[in-house]
């Protein structure tokens, strides 16, 4: 796995995969492919085919097309790819009755790659006592405690569903905190799920939008400032030139919102105020 992420191969390759329930078409020729050292943000509306991706991604279904994880077909090495990458579908879905050290140690004997030093690390500073029952707990407190089991299983690869789901801002903070601190590195990547995008945007570096079972863009963060700008500006504005188009426009109460791709910051300054939008406004703008 170490290998993997040194000679530069990519840890999940998709290629052309598609999926139908019937007549319904849940991804359709989805290809894009996850290096080490990435946070990528896999955004779209509920019936998008996020969780159908990741279910052929987890060896959970049949699809058509090539799809690699770790250089392995998931079909058909799913227990070993197990092994190499952590999933986790609700953050805070742990057996309540369960004590905290009972968890620690049904994980660590089941778990190969689980080091139970790390985890009990992890919770030193925290307000969770060994011997607390985990329906006992409040929803944040659950929600470190699984991130602290996650992050003390040695894996190369997260895989996060809708992680942030139902917690409030300070919890989803410190989520994220722990994540790019005690996970991410050269070395791992994490995949996240959502809906919410507004809630991961901070912590992204590449953001795939999918809707319709499709790709509409897959993006670096970094690329964004220099690819896309907003204007906000006051009443109407009409632009002559065909190559400065607006992509989007939206009317507000007090200002009048035109996202751009590819146009020159310079030639809308005089317009109004240039930002570089959010990744909401890319998504709506993109999806429209």
């Amino acid at each position: 796995m170490q290998e993997l992420a040194q000679n530069g191969s990519a840890f999940v390759n998709v290629d052309n995969v598609s999926k139908r329930f019937g007549s319904t078409v849940a991804l359709d020729s989805v290809s894009f492919s996850i290096d080490a050292g990435e946070i990528v943000g896999l955004i779209g509306p509920n019936g998008a085919g996020k969780s159908t991706l990741l279910k052929a991604m987890m060896g959970l279904l049949k699809f058509s097309g090539d799809l690699s994880v770790f250089g392995q077909n998931p079909m058909s090495n799913r227990a070993d790819l197990l092994t190499k990458m952590s999933y986790i579908a609700d953050v805070a879905s742990l057996p309540g009755w369960m004590t905290v050290r009972e968890l620690l140690n049904f994980v660590s004997d089941t778990h190969p790659k689980f080091e139970l030093k790390r985890a009990i690390e992890l919770l030193k500073d925290t307000p969770i006592k060994m011997n607390s029952l985990i329906e006992s707990l409040s929803k944040g407190m659950k929600t470190r405690l699984h991130l602290s089991v996650i992050l003390a299983v040695n894996t190369d690869f997260l895989v996060l569903d809708e992680p942030t789901l139902g917690l409030d801002v300070l919890v989803r903070r410190d989520f994220q905190d722990r994540l790019v601190e005690d996970y991410f590195n050269q070395q791992r990547s994490i995949l996240i799920t959502t809906h919410q995008i507004d809630e991961i945007e901070s912590i992204l570096t590449r953001v795939l939008f999918i809707s319709d079972g499709r790709i509409t863009l897959d993006i670096n963060k970094s690329d964004l400032k220099t690819k896309y700008c907003k204007l906000l500006t006051q009443g109407n504005v009409v632009f002559s030139d065909p190559d400065t188009q607006p992509i989007y426009q939206r009317q507000l109460p007090e200002h009048t919102e035109l996202i751009f791709e590819g146009v020159d910051r310079e030639k809308l300054a005089e317009y109004g105020e240039v930002v570089t939008p959010s990744l909401e406004d890319l998504f709506v703008a993109t999806n429209s």
